[in-house]
């Protein structure tokens, strides 16, 4: 459970839309599956594709429904995404290691996002 005294980081632009449609956390999934990724969105989605069985079809219709604000590149995100890993209790070296990056750029993450 997250402390009530550490608000969620904010959405930073690239991802907003992908938080007004998934929410925080599905969304944090959804980047971290698809971050860099060029990724076709159907208006009608059928389960057949992976992003669908990954978020839902619920959440992949409300994707589809704002693909048009979408850039056609999901967005890598790696200081939100270790934001939000962090604000969800994972260690630096946690964070790391998902992302691919050093623990020297998730702590500047960190303190250039507690700014």
């Amino acid at each position: 459970m997250h402390e009530l005294a550490r608000p969620m980081p904010r959405p930073t632009a690239q991802v907003e839309p992908y938080v007004e449609a998934l929410g925080a956390e599905l969304a944090v999934t959804f980047l971290l599956a698809y971050g860099g990724a060029e990724l076709y969105l159907p208006d009608d989605p059928k389960g057949q594709s992976s992003h669908e069985r990954l978020i839902g079809y619920d959440a992949a219709k409300r994707l589809s429904a704002i693909a048009h604000r979408l850039p056609r590149r999901v967005p890598l995100a790696k200081a939100w995404l270790s934001a939000m890993l962090a604000w969800q209790g994972n260690s630096a070296a946690q964070i790391a290691r998902t992302l691919r990056i050093s623990d020297v750029t998730v702590r500047r993450y960190l303190k250039e996002a507690a700014r």
